[in-house]
């Protein structure tokens, strides 16, 4: 698989710019034609060994290993066991840091992002990518692709993932995205102590739409999940998904990935994980009092669209970011806020120069509150 854009930065961070108001527009389509469905049998990844690190199957220049889990699946999804994998660089220079990270990816997603490895290296991190259960590289046929009744539930990869990694590290970030970030800002809360800091990317802290419809839905869902809780929840469909048409090179986007992984149709919703995310919400609405400091990373601007415009490209089209700078705050007593002009909603992956400055205000952050060890003493 190619990835067409490996960008790092080296230049003087400068303030992200201020934000502006929440639009949602109808949008226009274009009249490019889309490309074919992707073929019906997905091509699923090589499994990883358990035993021992291997090359990566997707990335040049990386190398993975499952990590093995106690949960059973599903009695629908067959005798696939439920795995993890961590991958990381195989070039040992890239890995004799002290410092290490660990990024967790979003919903319909998994790592494709030497560029992001390549910033963390130069940074002074070990740079590591944990793909959940029934995720990516972890994904099995049969699997329900994405799915848990309980965010909880991910801490038996987190804590195996950072077990490894602490028999050669001394200090571990955690960073995630999306309904990673929420993920990690969950785990954080339950392990005071262990983590050196957060990195968040977009994290779903906070359900979009008016918060009274949240309110009717959690009864609902309640019940729902009890009887039937890998159904289906209906929910309104764009007519395209603008998403992958902003980002995929098939679309004149920058990034080549896999649809198998990451799909470019939508994944259904499940009445179950739904309701698992709306508990994580209500408990960052609570406080996490998160130990660690926090930077909290969005674009400036959120646009909500049922069909193609060219403004995709530079705003987040999935989530509300005023919604989550607005309960940004409950989630520790060090949090930093950092908004990105031109940002897209994986901000790792906004156009430029949206993307370097995204770089730099994770580069700086980390000076003052991660920095580097000093010098062991001869």
């Amino acid at each position: 698989m190619s990835i067409r854009n490996r960008a790092a930065t080296t230049a003087e961070p400068v303030p992200a710019k201020p934000a502006v108001p929440v639009e949602i527009v109808p949008g226009e389509v274009r009249a490019e034609p889309l490309p074919e469905a992707p073929p019906a049998e997905p091509e699923w990844p090589v499994a990883a060994p358990l035993d021992r690190w291997a090359p990566d199957s997707l990335l040049d220049g990386f190398e993975c290993r499952s990590l093995p889990l106690e949960a059973e699946p599903l009695e629908a999804e067959g005798d696939e066991p439920l795995m993890a994998t961590l991958v990381r660089p195989s070039e040992p220079r890239r890995r004799a840091h002290r410092r290490a990270v660990v990024q967790l990816h979003g919903w319909n997603d998994y790592f494709f992002h030497p560029h992001v490895a390549e910033f963390w290296h130069q940074q002074g991190f070990a740079f590591h990518a944990l793909e959940l259960r029934r995720y990516g590289r972890s994904l099995r046929e049969g699997h329900l692709r994405g799915y848990v009744d309980d965010l909880a539930a991910y801490q038996q990869e987190l804590d195996a993932a950072l077990a490894m990694l602490r028999e050669d590290h001394d200090a571990v970030v955690l960073a995630g995205h999306s309904t990673g970030g929420l993920t990690a800002c969950l785990y954080a809360a339950e392990r005071p102590g262990e983590l050196a800091g957060l990195v968040l990317n977009s994290p779903w802290l906070d359900m979009w739409g008016p918060p009274a419809v949240t309110s009717m839905l959690k009864p609902l869902l309640k019940e729902w999940s009890r009887r039937a809780p890998t159904s289906a929840f209906p929910l309104p469909e764009s007519e395209e998904n603008v998403y992958a048409r902003a980002m995929h090179a098939s679309h004149g986007g920058e990034w080549d990935y896999s649809f198998d992984l990451k799909t470019q149709a939508s994944e259904p919703i499940r009445v179950g994980w739904l309701r698992a995310i709306l508990q994580g919400h209500a408990k960052v609405a609570l406080g996490l009092d998160i130990t660690c400091p926090v930077l909290v990373t969005t674009s400036t601007k959120t646009l909500f669209l049922r069909k193609y415009r060219e403004e995709a490209r530079g705003v987040d089209t999935v989530l509300d970011v005023n919604r989550i700078n607005g309960v940004a705050w409950r989630l520790g007593s060090q949090v930093t806020l950092s908004r990105i002009e031109g940002g897209t909603h994986d901000l790792s992956l906004s156009p430029e120069p949206a993307r370097t400055a995204w770089f730099e205000s994770i580069a700086r952050w980390l000076r003052g509150y991660v920095p580097s060890p000093l010098p062991l003493e001869e």
